[in-house]
């Protein structure tokens, strides 16, 4: 929805994967300028908040319920106070942004959503991987294992698994026995490339390269038993892949043309 021409409404922010500074410009502008901020505290880097003004109001929805969370935005909109609902990564994967919003809709109170760095992308970047190298994957699949959230049996591990891509797993740390063993059933090799990277781009972040099979092994041996997220796929050994057409001389684009050497 469109937010009203007060400026008022609820924004739904994108807090990024921890580091405070890989907030989109948008998204620290949202906090900067709210009346109230309810932030995920049990994810978001709290460093976020020094953004804010000194005078807004400021709520961790670990503490709270859905209808909680509600009550505060509704009371807010309805004196014309600016809220601010911050979220980890990116507010569109895992974020439980839709229930918020329908029941905004059922209340008449605009919202708009503000994009943020998900954790896959922070974790690229700590690691200085690239997910789709020509002749190895051109696919990344975001997924997770089934939890107190089920996931679609269509959406199984396995059956992703079976296509070789690049997997990024969240929310699934507490389960990597049963997510190494899936992963095998599903087609990867067991000493296929792996790694698990434990709180992605905040001060404190660690990450360990191993295979499919040694998931747990490498967790328990380093102490991750949560927020971490798991990598899988011969992208992460870094080599036999194709070079990029794009960049090949003897390939043609529309800004240059190809270059034939003599031997061609």
């Amino acid at each position: 929805m469109v937010k009203s021409s007060s400026g008022a409404g609820v924004y739904f922010v994108g807090a990024g994967p921890g580091a405070k500074d890989l907030i989109t410009v948008r998204g620290r502008d949202i906090i900067a300028s709210s009346d109230v901020i309810i932030y995920a505290g049990s994810l978001v880097n709290p460093e976020l908040l020094e953004y804010a003004r000194e005078d807004a109001e400021i709520y961790n929805s670990a503490k709270m319920t859905l209808e909680e969370v509600i009550e505060v935005m509704k009371k807010a909109s309805s004196d014309g106070r600016k809220v601010c609902r911050l979220h980890t990564g990116d507010p569109s994967l895992y974020g439980a942004v839709r229930e918020q919003m329908d029941e905004l809709d059922s209340l008449g109170i605009t919202y708009e959503s503000c994009p943020g760095v998900t954790a896959a992308f922070g974790a690229a970047a700590s690691m200085d991987l690239e997910y789709t190298l020509p002749g190895i994957s051109q696919s990344l699949i975001l997924t997770r294992m089934a939890g107190r959230t089920d996931v679609p049996e269509s959406e199984s591990i396995e059956s992703w698994a079976a296509h070789h891509a690049s997997m990024a797993i969240y929310l699934s740390t507490g389960m990597l026995e049963e997510l190494s063993r899936r992963l095998i059933a599903g087609g990867y090799s067991e000493d296929t490339p792996a790694a698990i990277i434990y709180k992605a781009t905040w001060p404190e972040e660690e990450y360990h390269y191993c295979t499919v099979s040694t998931l747990a092994e490498t967790a328990a041996e380093h102490g991750i038993r949560k927020t971490a997220l798991v990598l899988v796929g011969e992208v992460l050994a870094g080599h036999g892949y194709e070079r990029s057409k794009l960049y090949e001389p003897s390939f043609s684009t529309e800004f240059r043309d190809a270059v034939i050497r003599p031997e061609d």
